[in-house]
């Protein structure tokens, strides 16, 4: 049995038709329509009717407040496609597409993905960063996703990370987690002027050239991530977070975080390293299927709903 699997960005859209055995063929992308939720949803349909006689139907990864039972995006999400607020995305795909439609929020398709068959299997209590333009991810406690009455469990972006200036945007922690964070810090400490042409393979090189600013940028963004990791191992005792979204494949980004936590938040601690230490320290990994956990979560989300009842 296949499924097309189509991963919705805020800028682009990533699709493949994948099989049990989770092979992919007929993968591709396209741009990621900002006008209209019309043309989204053609473009969607483009997507599946070369394949549709060789597919069961459609599994669908988004950003937003997603009722997956429901099929609807209750809230949030990415600006560019802002008109799929408060409508049920996945029937009306369904009724264009004349097949059966699932839809799932990126995050917690990730989540689902290294649950199941990847870095978090096993595991009891652990959480996914899905780092990209905003922060998302998933929550497992107990072994089991976390979804939340209102749909809204793993949305880290919504994080206010200071009391103090509640009001300021910057204070969150899609505005200090993000890898539009990243690069916005590694312009200013350059003294690059806030559009100049940046991106993550850029920021990287510099990286690995020794460059002290980017050197810098990178261990003060680890930071930020760290506090958060933390906040959230004591809160829910987390035994690992699995870092994902495209930055997630570059080695040193990882080993910089666990430097990060082991030298500051924990040696660094408030109420000093020994009493740190009587806290849980998470194991901190890549996720293991990379830029692909989004469809291969909404494969498996898409596989409980539809294969398994």
């Amino acid at each position: 049995m296949k499924v097309m699997v189509i991963d919705v960005g805020g800028t682009g859209i990533k699709y493949s038709v994948m099989d049990e055995a989770l092979n992919r063929t007929g993968t591709g992308s396209v741009p990621t329509p900002s006008d209209n939720q019309e043309r989204f949803l053609n473009t969607l349909r483009d997507i599946y009717l070369p394949h549709k006689d060789e597919v069961d139907g459609i599994a669908l990864s988004l950003p937003g407040f997603i009722d997956a039972e429901e099929g609807v995006v209750r809230g949030g999400g990415a600006p560019s496609i802002a008109y799929n607020v408060g409508t049920p995305v996945g029937p009306r795909l369904a009724e264009k597409c004349g097949c059966r439609v699932w839809i799932e929020n990126d995050g917690k398709a990730a989540a689902i993905a290294e649950l199941e068959l990847g870095a978090l299997k096993g595991c009891s209590n652990a959480a996914v960063f899905i780092i990209g333009t905003g922060v998302g991810g998933g929550l497992i406690i107990d072994g089991k996703l976390v979804r939340g009455r209102d749909c809204t469990a793993g949305e880290y972006s919504f994080l206010n990370t200071s009391a103090k200036d509640w009001k300021d945007p910057s204070q969150t922690m899609a505005c200090q987690c993000s890898t539009s964070a990243l690069l916005d810090g590694y312009r200013a400490r350059k003294g690059l002027p806030a559009d100049a042409p940046m991106d993550g393979r850029i920021f990287f090189d510099a990286v690995h050239a020794g460059e002290p600013e980017a050197n810098e940028t990178l261990r003060n963004f680890c930071k930020y991530v760290a506090v958060q990791i933390y906040n959230l191992t004591v809160l829910l005792d987390l035994e690992k977070v699995a870092i994902g979204g495209g930055i997630s494949n570059q080695p040193i980004l990882i080993q910089t975080l666990n430097e990060v936590y082991e030298e500051q938040i924990l040696k660094g601690h408030p109420f000093g390293e020994a009493a740190a230490r009587t806290l849980p320290r998470p194991e901190i990994v890549p996720c293991s299927f990379r830029n692909d956990a989004n469809q291969i979560g909404a494969f498996a989300s898409y596989r409980k709903a539809f294969w398994e009842k």
